[in-house]
């Protein structure tokens, strides 16, 4: 049974830092893409982040990139998201998400190749 577990979600000022992390059980997270989206209120889920678990390949969305860092910790089977320099845009459910593709290369955005999720943990950020 694949289980996915999230934690370090929290409320923090702008500016505020928070590391998420997300525990698998049942699946080996360095065998496929790993990634984290988020849904704020009113808004539809989209991706953050997506990593390779094979090549450590990743990209982030627009909106994070150079702000937010996803990375893995193979010996864990655990995966992170460093969120620094938090807007009040960032406010979102975060929700960890193992996919079934196997690459080196690239991982998909696309949430329909994830097929085990996390029940998300809350981020809130206040101005």
């Amino acid at each position: 049974q694949v289980q996915l577990q999230e934690s370090g979600g929290g409320s923090v000022q702008a500016g505020g830092s928070l590391r998420l992390s997300c525990a698998a059980s049942g699946y080996t997270i360095s065998n496929y893409c790993m990634g984290w989206f988020r849904q704020a209120p009113g808004e539809e889920r989209a991706a953050v982040a997506v990593i390779s678990g094979i090549g450590s390949n990743t990209m982030y969305s627009d909106a994070v990139k150079g702000r937010f860092t996803i990375s893995q910790d193979k010996a864990k089977n655990t995966l992170y998201l460093q969120m620094n320099s938090l807007e009040p845009d960032d406010t979102a459910m975060y929700i960890c998400a193992a996919g079934s593709v196997r690459t080196v290369y690239g991982c998909p955005i696309d949430g329909a190749r994830f097929p085990y999720w996390g029940q998300g943990t809350q981020v809130t950020v206040s101005s």
